[in-house]
């Protein structure tokens, strides 16, 4: 049985070969900093994050889709491939999802990691590409298509035609980035300190990066900045615009550098078909009304966004045959075998 993998900045998502996705865990990671011994991993270790002795830290190894602390990240792999894989006879093969603009050490890093598992190979593939299998997108033709995959990380971008990227731009601007500018907002204005899970909690609840009819409010908890005492703000929805609308610009203009650098018969079937949203971040309100407005370009968001790169990995598997018998003349969405 083959399996994929997108080893994202906020989940990691496992897919099994006739099961489909089979794990869907937060990318977190729980040890004792004294034995470094892994204590627990994903959504458990998420739910520690803030509320931990000094003897135990939760951390995310992985920041902004690249790997940044790499034991913890293979220990975390392992644990979670037991409980999706349990066959000791046959060793998996394995796709892998990463950034289009990763360097070749980050690229190993990956590979490192998902081999400590014991795998036969590690098969890469641009999470753009997988994105864009995923929602249902024939890349494979002489076609354009362009899809932003908008993560908790980074957000990419992608022109695609006949199985690989014309042209594509990866931005550090994603989820974790609007999480980071709320906890920034209520320390300046409220004095009040919060912690990354209650930020994202807001932004989930009532985030929006366009104007929204009627308005909604959050109660935002955490500790009061000055006296050091539990205290709350309740923030309402226009007012989260104006802290998110910066990072959601930024991730715009990307848009649009990316639209001004593709091939001019690729944008022409860019603008009969428009642009395909994927990764959990386009679930935020707004953010096709935002990207249309200012490319002038229909805008769509995929079916299940956030499954978009993994349901994507999954379909690639099939090509793992077509790189093992080396056959060259086919189209072949898959970049590199380790």
């Amino acid at each position: 049985m083959d399996i994929a993998i997108d080893l994202g900045s906020c989940r990691t998502r496992i897919f099994a070969e006739k099961k489909g996705k089979v794990l869907d865990e937060a990318s977190v990671a729980a040890y004792n900093v004294i034995t470094n011994e892994i204590i627990a991993v994903g959504d458990e270790a998420y739910a520690m994050i803030g509320k931990t002795p000094d003897s135990i830290c939760a951390v995310c190894p992985i920041e902004n889709s690249v790997i940044s602390q790499s034991n913890l990240i293979e220990d975390t792999i392992n644990i979670m491939l037991k409980h999706v894989y349990t066959s000791k006879l046959v060793m998996p093969r394995v796709v892998a999802a990463i950034p289009g603009d990763i360097t070749e050490v980050e690229k190993r890093a990956v590979v490192n990691a998902i081999s400590s598992f014991g795998v036969r190979r590690v098969y890469l593939i641009e999470n753009t590409k997988a994105a864009a299998m995923g929602s249902g997108a024939d890349i494979i033709s002489p076609h354009g298509t362009m899809v932003a995959n908008i993560g908790g990380g980074t957000t990419n971008i992608a022109v695609l035609s006949l199985g690989g990227v014309a042209v594509s731009k990866t931005v550090k601007v994603g989820g974790n980035r609007m999480d980071n500018e709320i906890i920034k907002y209520l320390k300046n204005k409220y004095s009040l300190i919060i912690g990354n899970p209650m930020a994202e909690k807001c932004k989930r609840a009532i985030g929006c990066v366009f104007p929204q009819e009627g308005e909604a409010y959050f109660r935002a908890k955490g500790r009061d900045a000055v006296g050091g005492l539990p205290r709350y703000v309740d923030i309402s929805t226009n007012e989260l615009l104006r802290v998110l609308i910066e990072p959601a610009m930024e991730i715009v203009s990307a848009i649009k550098d990316v639209l001004e650098s593709a091939p001019p018969e690729l944008v022409g079937d860019i603008y009969t078909d428009g642009i395909t949203l994927t990764g959990g971040l386009s679930n935020l309100k707004g953010f096709p009304e935002l990207i249309s407005k200012n490319t002038g370009l229909k805008v769509f968001v995929a079916n299940k966004p956030e499954d978009c790169v993994i349901n994507g990995c999954g379909m690639a598997i099939q090509y793992i045959a077509d790189v093992e018998k080396k056959i060259s003349n086919d189209i072949n969405p898959l970049m590199a075998a380790y």
